[in-house]
């Protein structure tokens, strides 16, 4: 796979001038996480986009999140759920820092019993 690291470093450099989004925990946005090496996640389209469970707001700059995917995996590090009537797939193993400068539009809102299954599967592989 050809990785379009030149434009999404053009793309990166306009994202660091935008305002920060308020957001909130349990919320799922649209975040452009970019082009990532190896086996990261990285987002699709020319705007690097992939939906992103905000797990722990840190402060209004920066939040723990899980990107998320359509494509369904098997296994202890993918946490599958439905949202919207859709089946949507948390790639736990992909955990990280953002910055809300990234965030993009608000997709929806998860409910807390759903947040705390997923916040417990990710538990049981980081402590395991």
């Amino acid at each position: 796979m050809n990785k379009d690291f030149d434009d999404w470093n053009e793309l990166k450099k306009k994202y660091e001038s935008h305002n920060n989004q308020i957001f909130e925990e349990n919320e799922i946005w649209w975040a452009s996480i970019g082009v990532n090496i190896g086996f990261e996640s990285c987002g699709k389209n020319s705007n690097f986009n992939r939906p992103v469970l905000i797990l722990k707001k840190f402060n209004k700059f920066i939040f723990l999140g899980i990107p998320l995917s359509s494509k369904i995996k098997q296994g202890k590090y993918y946490y599958n759920f439905e949202f919207k009537g859709k089946n949507s797939n948390a790639l736990l193993s992909q955990v990280r820092l953002f910055d809300s400068k990234r965030i993009t539009h608000l997709i929806g809102k998860l409910s807390d019993k759903q947040v705390k299954l997923i916040k417990e599967k990710l538990c049981e592989i980081i402590m395991k």
